[in-house]
């Protein structure tokens, strides 16, 4: 009888176990340490390696030069380009403009806030998830 009363403990210490390392691996990259992966949402897909990022739009493309690293809340910024798309196909020998911008946001376990600064313009913010496919909607 005795063991039978100490089930509901070892069974609530299992749950806590289990909680704390959930919230352990869905920590953001420690702070000094570059993020890297694929980050999906509505209307945005990123790329992210040691060495910078990739993203796709509707209709738009962008770049991140340089390692994405996050602060100890989880907070970033980093520099690129943003390269507005048009309806269409693509022309041949058609480089489309590159403007500078400005990438900032949040991750918070295996979510990002991203918001994108060019000139005159704020995109965003997006809502991303790590390993999540894109919803992105091309130009016609």
């Amino acid at each position: 009888m005795a063991h039978e009363k100490h089930m509901p403990r070892v069974f609530i210490a299992l749950a806590a176990a289990l909680v704390l390392s959930a919230c352990q691996a869905a920590a953001p990259a420690p702070s000094g340490q570059p993020l890297i992966g694929s980050w999906g949402g509505q209307h945005i897909g990123l790329e992210l390696t040691a060495e910078g990022g990739a993203l796709d739009y509707d209709c738009a493309a962008g770049a991140i030069e340089g390692p994405v690293i996050p602060d100890p809340a989880g907070r970033f910024t980093a520099r690129g380009t943003h390269a507005p798309g048009h309806g269409g196909p693509d022309r041949i020998g058609e480089t489309p403009p590159q403007i500078a911008a400005e990438y900032s946001g949040r991750v918070t376990g295996g979510r990002m806030t991203l918001a994108v600064r060019v000139p005159g313009l704020e995109l965003g913010p997006f809502n991303l998830e790590r390993d999540a496919a894109p919803t992105i909607l091309r130009c016609l």
